[in-house]
């Protein structure tokens, strides 16, 4: 009995899955069943369903639902200079290199929240490139784009982005860059001015623009292999001549399809350049 009551929610995780794709155009298919299963988990309880067939008929017939569901299916986890080693390699291996071109294009892709375009974009002008770069951020999750879009920030969460700031060889402090106000922090409207926020999905959009630099961390970790190599083969496509590749701390290029499409450069913090010739 219990075999066949986890057989059942197989079958409905995955008519949920393919129903969202038919009705909302948005494709989870390719995402690790075992991290969609937890998140819909949660989703159950919040919207006091006994069931993912329950939650399905919802999500098909009652429109704020949908909205609400990405919420738990998209992944809004991160930190401003998360794994702030990878931000010191950037700074030692990769800017000086990206000194050498007269402008800049930077694709950040799952941006979530805006952690990740904020701190790329507070690097950049520390190293003094942020005003000839534009920097692409995207995401599936609309809510996110504007939160991102917005540059603001619970207070709480400064005392973590500060340390992180400093221990990635910042130049600065961290508070020259927002202004505080009723338990909340603005980032600077200078930064925003180089960044551009839009809707894209690795799962089924293509190249958008030729970039210098990628950086897409801790997304593929949701991806089965399938889907991994196709969101790596649109960073191979959209980089340029010797374009570079950022990853997350437990991601890697390794066994997918496209690692022969790029070399090592800080393998530790997962950073890796194109080849020449492709």
């Amino acid at each position: 009995m219990p075999h066949r009551k986890a057989r059942t929610a197989d079958i409905e995780q995955q008519l949920l899955i393919d129903a969202i794709y038919h009705r909302y155009h948005y494709d989870f298919r390719g995402y690790a069943p075992a991290s969609l299963k937890r998140r819909l988990a949660a989703a159950l309880l919040h919207f006091d369903c006994k069931t993912l067939s329950q939650l399905q008929d919802r999500v098909l017939h009652e429109s704020a639902v949908f909205p609400a569901l990405l919420e738990y299916l998209t992944v809004q986890v991160s930190d401003m200079f998360r794994d702030p080693s990878y931000y010191q390699s950037l700074r030692k291996e990769v800017v000086p290199l990206l000194r050498t071109y007269p402008s800049l294009k930077v694709w950040v892709a799952g941006c979530s929240a805006g952690e990740e375009v904020y701190s790329l974009a507070i690097l950049l002008h520390e190293e003094g490139l942020l005003d000839r770069t534009l920097i692409y951020a995207t995401d599936i999750n609309p809510h996110a784009l504007r939160a991102a879009a917005s540059g603001v920030f619970d207070m709480a969460r400064v005392a973590a982005f500060t340390e992180n700031h400093a221990r990635s060889g910042a130049r600065s402090s961290l508070s020259d860059y927002y202004a505080a106000r009723y338990g909340r922090v603005v980032f600077d409207k200078a930064l925003r001015e180089h960044i551009v926020f839009s809707d894209h999905s690795l799962a089924t959009d293509s190249v958008f623009a030729e970039v210098h630099f990628v950086s897409c961390r801790n997304v593929l970790i949701y991806f089965e292999r399938e889907l991994q190599n196709r969101a790596l083969g649109l960073f191979r496509d959209a980089l340029c001549h010797r374009g570079f590749l950022g990853l997350g701390s437990k991601e890697s290029l390794r066994f997918t399809a496209h690692a022969d499409a790029f070399e090592d450069v800080v393998p530790e913090d997962r950073i890796y350049r194109k080849r020449a010739g492709l």
